[in-house]
């Protein structure tokens, strides 16, 4: 498989290419702290569906990123799934770098930066494989993503791990965190992550 380098890490993962393509002389916020203009919209009651399970969060994540060009995402739908505070980290090299960087963003900077891009273009995301561990409440997921222009693309024009951090609040199921690093020649997915 043709595999891009992480300058086209997965866009839910979408943000993470937009982001590390950036100059190195963009001043961007400190990570700790969102950007000033951005606002916290009031919370969005979830669809029972898409929160009643591990499996149905993470199929509702990738099902709200998917669309064909010029279609808008339900971002209320998106804002649903994530607890308050939470977070979303893409990590990677910049062209040229050697160094991994990361990005912290809050659901609503995703939504700022990514949506123009996944309303532009077509893009399809889905989990082939999840690695799931659970403890009580909490619940980490390794998903082993694929990203295509359309369903129809043969192959994907990038693959990487999404690592999902979920908590139940005892009524459903909450994102805090995904944090996803795209495939590369130099690190390619292990087998163990590849298998249902």
């Amino acid at each position: 498989m043709n595999i891009k380098p992480s300058t086209t890490l997965t866009f839910l993962l979408l943000f993470g290419s937009f982001g590390f393509a950036q100059s190195s002389a963009t001043p961007s916020a400190p990570a700790s702290q969102p950007a000033a203009d951005v606002q916290t919209p009031p919370a969005v009651q979830a669809k029972g569906e898409d929160v009643q399970a591990v499996d149905s969060i993470l199929a509702a994540t990738y099902d709200v990123i998917s669309g064909p060009a010029g279609k808008k995402r339900d971002w209320d739908r998106f804002r649903s799934l994530f607890y308050p505070g939470a977070r979303l980290i893409p990590t990677g090299k910049r062209p040229g770098e050697t160094d991994v960087r990361a990005r912290v963003l809050t659901p609503e900077e995703y939504i700022q930066r990514s949506s123009p891009f996944l309303e532009k273009e077509g893009f399809f995301e889905r989990g082939v494989s999840n690695k799931i561990e659970r403890y009580a409440n909490i619940t980490q997921v390794f998903s082993t993503y694929e990203s295509r222009h359309t369903v129809a693309d043969p192959q994907p024009f990038q693959r990487g791990i999404n690592s999902f951090q979920l908590v139940n609040d005892g009524k459903r199921w909450w994102i805090m965190t995904i944090m996803w690093q795209g495939e590369t020649p130099d690190a390619p997915i292990p087998a163990e992550y590849l298998n249902k």
